[in-house]
């Protein structure tokens, strides 16, 4: 096994200049720098991680949970994630919590044992061994929130205004003429669920149909949403937002099932913009969210944090959009 002292000697370098070349190229001239990048090549020389580690007490990692790595919508706010992550130097580790505060605590520990230098968490749950170290350093604590938002948790976080984009929503099917309109949420114990929830109702108390609104509970799943549709239907609902494209789809797939059709007899609205959500039939009208960016933004805080940036509190609140495709059509 090659050693830095092994790469110096036949660079002509110092170890030292060996270890800047790997860790910090930009500080070396590129002369210089491709040298030994040849002779790193040449011997097959790899560095120890662990060692640079103990040394600099850094791990060059960066921890994202997310609450359900099964839900298409996080894969691409991770790739986002590891794409500013990769410009900035650091790994991106990803962890599956399952909804499940145990397995959050369990990641979190990962951050007080220095396994990894920050996390986001996808969720809109600090994990509670945390709780400590954001009391202690405040907004220097090296953890930001992607997705949710809530204002008593103390950290920096990114999100769309979720009540706002739920106001849309609702807009968009009374401006279709929809009176009976049926919502599904998600569960009440999230953030950003009660936001779309407030925005919804918002809007249909400007038209003075907040009485004629029917709010069910789901868990953003296409069966949660699929096992109101009956119920919905018999209560005359022409119109339908769901909290989550996954819901709409379920939602979709019910009401061929009750032998009406989407969007002649029951409009449906979504919130996501999945991939899959422009493919499927009909086309799913939906409210977009800028998942890449979320998870690209909510790095360059994490990564200010770790530099010792700024240590105030920032909320990043993107832009979301009204996506009208042909899941939703105008009554009569």
């Amino acid at each position: 096994m090659p050693t830095i002292i092994q790469v110096a000697a036949m660079a002509g370098v110092s170890t030292a200049t060996v270890s800047r070349v790997l860790s910090h190229p930009d500080r070396v001239s590129e002369t210089t720098r491709l040298r030994v990048l040849e002779v790193v090549d040449s011997l097959g020389y790899k560095p120890n991680v662990a060692a640079r580690t103990l040394r600099t007490l850094r791990a060059a990692k960066i921890l994202v949970t997310v609450p359900d790595i099964s839900n298409p919508f996080f894969s691409t706010v991770i790739r986002g994630a590891e794409e500013a992550a990769r410009d900035a130097g650091y790994a991106v580790v990803v962890g599956d919590t399952r909804h499940d505060p145990s397995i959050e605590d369990q990641y979190a520990d990962m951050l007080s044992s220095r396994e990894v230098d920050g996390l986001i968490f996808l969720g809109h749950r600090l994990p509670d061994n945390l709780r400590p170290m954001i009391s202690r350093q405040g907004a220097r604590a090296p953890v930001v929130n992607g997705c949710e938002y809530s204002p008593d948790i103390g950290v920096p976080s990114v999100h769309i205004d979720n009540a706002a984009a739920g106001c849309d929503a609702i807009e968009h099917l009374i401006g279709l003429g929809h009176r009976d309109i049926g919502v599904v949420t998600g569960p009440h114990v999230s953030p950003i669920s009660r936001d779309r929830l407030a925005g919804a109702m918002q809007a249909a108390e400007r038209h003075g149909l907040r009485d004629r609104l029917k709010v069910r509970v789901g868990d953003y799943s296409a069966q949660s949403a699929a096992d109101h549709v009956p119920d919905l239907v018999a209560q005359g609902v022409t119109g339908l937002f769901c909290f989550s494209d996954e819901m709409a789809m379920g939602a979709i797939s019910a009401i061929r099932q009750a032998g009406l059709t989407c969007p002649n007899d029951i409009s449906v609205v979504g919130f996501d913009d999945l991939p899959l959500a422009r493919f499927f039939q009909p086309g799913l009208t939906t409210i977009a969210q800028p998942k890449g960016r979320i998870g690209h933004r909510a790095v360059e805080l994490l990564v200010n944090i770790l530099r010792g940036g700024e240590s105030l509190v920032s909320q990043i609140t993107l832009p979301h959009e009204l996506v009208i495709r042909s899941s939703t059509r105008a009554i009569g």
